[in-house]
């Protein structure tokens, strides 16, 4: 097969890896607009589930990534200025730009080609293949070009947000809460490698406005967070990688694919960052792909089985992640005194996590839960 992938994200390097290790014949081409060693962002999330996925589909990758992985069990809540620690959580977190690195190299070895710095004018040239990839991100060229057989929805959050790094090590995936004066703001965290960690910060539009964040600059909005997360980051800086305030935008589409383009990764489909899915969809959605491939023989079966086989799970995750999203956007109606009471609510939020397995993973946490729902007179 002849196969164009437009995108050089985790999704498009891993189809390319896993179609052209099944059959060294296929002829795949990567065209990526940005050069090799540039990415957004900082770290990404892997639960121990995903993991387990890439051993099945390329034990290479998963070997290689597992030497740059840093792990954790626990989920902390810092809820004003006072620590609640949920363990039974595992997860794995590395360099957005480790996961490209590895991917890459991996490609260059199968003899995968790969075209960085190059924009495609034309997506519609590359339709004369057997396959066409749209592995394009969440402002999707693919997509948008054949968008009247796709039909995407692309829906707006409420919230502000801006994807920063720090060199603060947080001990496990670490939620913080803070009521500032300007209004309640709100940050996930983790550390990803020897000396960093991801940090986003999220708050309404109105405290956004309120804080003058609406007219700030980087370094201001830096220095502006630096204060309201200054226990939270324990005195550290915040650095940001051309970062900037944006609302998390879902995307959804009617159909995925269409004669024989289809579309992997945010180009699909996004899922709030609060659930911190995007990365796992994108590799999931891959080897779902290839495996309907190996499984249906042509290409015009296979993009309706991989169509019919993942959508449900997607569809489910996305509910899940909406909630959260929901949850999030008023956070500020959930934050009474006590942190325990807090930290539940904010566990349970997306309905994928319920008291009987909290009590499975820490039944300490949900101990000092009951407790404090005694002490407010609701248990």
């Amino acid at each position: 097969m002849k196969i164009n992938i437009v995108g050089g994200g985790p999704a498009g390097l891993y189809f390319a890896i896993l179609m052209k290790a099944r059959d060294a014949g296929h002829e795949i081409h990567v065209y990526e607009r940005t050069p090799a060693d540039v990415t957004w962002g900082w770290g990404v999330v892997f639960s121990a589930k995903t993991l387990a996925y890439l051993e099945g589909s390329d034990p290479v990758v998963r070997a290689r990534l597992e030497e740059k992985l840093t792990n954790w069990t626990d989920v902390v809540m810092l809820y004003q200025k006072q620590e609640v620690r949920v363990r039974g959580n595992p997860f794995s977190a590395i360099a957005r730009i480790e996961i490209l690195k590895t991917l890459q190299e991996r490609c260059e070895e199968l003899g995968v080609h790969l075209h960085f710095d190059t924009s495609i004018d034309d997506v519609r040239s590359l339709k004369d293949s057997d396959l066409l990839v749209g592995a394009d991100g969440i402002n999707s060229i693919v997509r948008d070009s054949f968008a009247e057989h796709f039909v995407p929805t692309l829906q707006t959050g409420k919230n502000k947000f801006i994807w920063l790094g720090t060199r603060h090590l947080f001990s496990g995936l670490t939620l913080g809460f803070v009521d500032s004066e300007a209004g309640p703001f709100a940050c996930h965290s983790y550390r990803f490698c020897d000396d960093t960690s991801t940090f986003i910060a999220e708050c309404s539009e109105e405290t956004w406005r309120r804080a003058g964040l609406d007219s700030a600059d980087e370094s201001q909005s830096l220095r502006y967070l630096e204060g309201v997360f200054a226990h939270e980051l324990a005195g550290q800086e915040l650095m940001s990688n051309s970062s900037s305030w944006i609302q998390f935008r879902e995307v959804k589409n009617k159909h995925w694919h269409h004669e024989n383009i289809v579309l992997l990764g945010d180009a699909l489909h996004t899922a709030h960052f609060s659930i911190g899915s995007g990365t796992k969809l994108a590799l999931e959605d891959a080897i779902a792909l290839a495996e309907a491939l190996d499984q249906s023989g042509t290409v015009a079966k296979a993009l309706p089985a991989f169509e019919s086989a993942r959508r449900p799970a997607v569809e489910k995750l996305q509910r899940a992640a909406m909630t959260s999203q929901e949850w999030f956007e008023d956070m500020g109606e959930k934050m009474g005194p006590d942190p325990y009471l807090f930290s539940y609510d904010c566990m349970t939020r997306s309905g994928r996590v319920d008291m009987d397995k909290l009590r499975e993973q820490d039944s300490a946490f949900v101990s000092a839960y009951e407790r404090a729902l005694a002490a407010a007179g609701q248990g």
